[in-house]
């Protein structure tokens, strides 16, 4: 069910693939308007036509910051904005890519920064924003340098935003590891068996869980400055 009182569409900026994806065939389910984005202007294209409805694609790259203004410039009044784009990358410190890393802080807080700031302006009282981060801020692994930098960045820029933004609701959302993510899935039984276990639910969270999450936070008009993880309870073991 869509609740906001706000006019507009609804932006998922990572539109493309996973969580916001399926957020997206969501919001276009319930019969809102989408915009999708991505990369590939092609790919995005195609997705956005595939879900039928009112749903349209558009290409920016938010590691290509000086850009996006200009590729958001005809998006309209904006109802819920999602910033849900990642690149998983492996950085070790030992080995460090100042490259990949520089890419990837880039993307994450400065591109996910620069799309609010082009669309701050079209944006209502009413309207809300969801960050996407993750759990490896709390559960670094090797090679997660950079990964659980930037996603705890995601926690100070919700928190940022939704003081500068107010009235706007700003949360963001956290997934641990989700089972049936194209991601986890192709790794298989071996490796996803330890961390079932370590799941207090007794299974991994599915990407239907974390998408109907993200919709909450969007949705509820009482929610706001949360970082909200969806685990199974996965960091308490």
């Amino acid at each position: 069910m869509l609740h906001s009182d706000a006019a507009g569409s609804v932006v998922i900026v990572g539109g493309t693939s996973g969580i916001g994806l399926r957020m997206a065939e969501r919001y276009a389910e319930h019969g809102a308007d989408v915009v999708i984005t991505g990369r590939d202007a092609e790919r995005c294209a195609g997705i956005a036509a595939a879900m039928g409805g009112t749903v349209r694609g558009l290409a920016l790259d938010l590691a290509e910051p000086d850009t996006i203004g200009e590729r958001l410039a005809d998006v309209g009044p904006v109802r819920a904005l999602v910033l849900a784009a990642i690149e998983r990358d492996v950085n070790t410190v030992a080995e460090y890519d100042v490259a990949r890393a520089v890419r990837l802080v880039t993307l994450k807080l400065v591109g996910y920064t620069e799309v609010v700031h082009a669309l701050a302006g079209r944006l209502s009282e009413a309207s809300s924003i969801l960050v996407f981060g993750g759990l490896a801020m709390l559960r670094p692994y090797p090679g997660s340098t950079t990964v659980s930098t930037v996603n705890g960045g995601v926690v100070g820029l919700v928190h940022t935003l939704a003081v500068e933004l107010a009235p706007v609701r700003v949360n963001g959302l956290h997934p641990g590891i989700v089972g049936d993510s194209p991601e986890w899935a192709a790794r298989g039984g071996e490796v996803l068996a330890p961390i079932v276990v370590r799941t207090p639910i007794g299974r991994l969270t599915t990407m239907d869980e974390v998408a109907d999450a993200g919709m909450f936070l969007l949705e509820n008009g009482g929610v706001n400055g949360v970082n909200l993880a969806v685990d199974g309870g996965w960091l308490l073991r």
